[in-house]
């Protein structure tokens, strides 16, 4: 069997290919730099944990309450004490050009106030550009509030009934365990997509292609001599993202290796029947990698690898499920972090499956039908 492989016109094919591609430094580099450069900057960059808010203060009462009061803001690293300033108007201004992100006024009767047992009211400002950031930081106001009027009445700060709590497969609450899952999906989604397609559409504008069908090989000796080596290459890229994740930012292996290796194996079809079907589609190497962008933007935005799809509005999240990069993303994360098996991923298993199949067919009679 082995002899009729290596004597056989698909071999010679297959060797062509893997010739071809190891003299273009320019795809062995876009195989090796964008993954890892994506991974790096991805896993560091993203972080949702809000830290380091500048903070500005006009401290109208200027006693030792209002000073604690300030202190319980900054003794964390939440809040970092940057301007005190002595009006209101001048506090909004910084906020309004982006010098500082939180705000607060206290006002000049809190000593009174305290003293006589009532409740006093603060200002706080905060900037709302980032709805996120400001959604987390007024969370932490209101926390940091409560505990110093609960201090200050001498009430005790642990309430009749105390939570434990566990976190189950993060339990450093490290977000680089998060996004770098979905980033191995992302990159294997782009370079998948746009390697696979640049090197159908380089035949065509290189004239080999023509060549290629003057031959005696049938046109799906062609197709899959040109699938064999590609796959083999964006293998390669699994291990480097997932070599990348391991020893680069801790990030368990909880599962089954080979069945994660199976399922990645799947999805990599997945991104070359989107690359051979934008080849037979495009007719240069600008157009397809223009025209990557209407695909795989969309396809990284309803993933769930940046943001959750529980976040998403209704419509998003039931049209995620079209999307098979998060059926991936949710593969790759059942099996590094939580260790589930098949049990637990099948239907998105079958998702994949049933998306690799469509993909591949649809591209493939097209490709063929050029050919023909």
């Amino acid at each position: 069997m082995l002899n009729w492989l290596l004597a056989s016109r698909f071999w010679a094919l297959v060797r062509k290919e893997i010739n071809q591609i190891l003299r273009n430094r320019q795809l062995i580099i876009l195989l090796i730099v964008p993954p890892t450069l994506q991974l790096l900057v991805y896993g560091f960059a993203l972080n949702p944990d809000v830290h380091y808010l500048k903070m500005g203060v006009v401290d109208y009462a200027r006693s030792q309450e209002s000073r604690e009061l300030i202190s319980a803001f900054t003794e964390n690293r939440i809040f970092t004490l940057t301007k005190i300033l002595s009006s209101e108007k001048e506090l909004g201004q910084q906020v309004e050009q982006g010098k500082l992100t939180v705000g607060i006024v206290i006002p000049p009767e809190l000593n009174r106030n305290l003293a006589k047992d009532q409740s006093s009211d603060i200002q706080v400002l905060i900037d709302g550009v980032d709805a996120n950031t400001a959604g987390i930081t007024n969370g932490y106001v209101s926390q940091i509030v409560r505990q110093y009027s609960l201090k200050l009445t001498g009430q005790s700060l642990s309430p009749p009934i105390e939570t434990h709590v566990t976190f189950l497969y993060n339990p450093g609450l490290a977000s680089s365990w998060f996004f770098v899952p979905g980033v191995i999906g992302l990159v294997l989604t782009l370079i998948g997509s746009i390697v696979s397609s640049i090197t159908l559409v380089r035949e065509k504008d290189t004239g080999t292609l023509e060549q290629l069908l003057m031959t005696p090989s049938e046109p799906w000796e062609i197709l899959v001599s040109k699938i064999v080596p590609l796959f083999v290459l964006l293998m390669g890229d699994v291990f480097l993202a997932l070599s990348l994740g391991r020893f680069v930012f801790g990030i368990p292996f909880q599962g089954s290796f080979v069945l994660f290796l199976a399922l990645s194996s799947l999805y990599l079809f997945v991104g070359i029947g989107v690359g051979i079907m934008l080849a037979t589609v495009c007719q240069s190497q600008q157009q397809v990698v223009l025209t990557t962008f209407f695909i795989n933007l969309p396809m990284v935005q309803l993933s769930g690898a940046i943001a959750p799809v529980e976040t998403m509005p209704e419509f998003f999240y039931y049209l995620s499920w079209l999307n098979p990069l998060r059926h991936y993303v949710a593969i790759v994360r059942g099996i590094l972090l939580k260790g589930v098996g098949l049990e637990a991923l099948w239907l998105h298993v079958v998702s994949l499956a049933f998306f690799a199949v469509i993909l591949l067919t649809i591209s493939v009679k097209k490709f063929r039908s050029q050919l023909s």
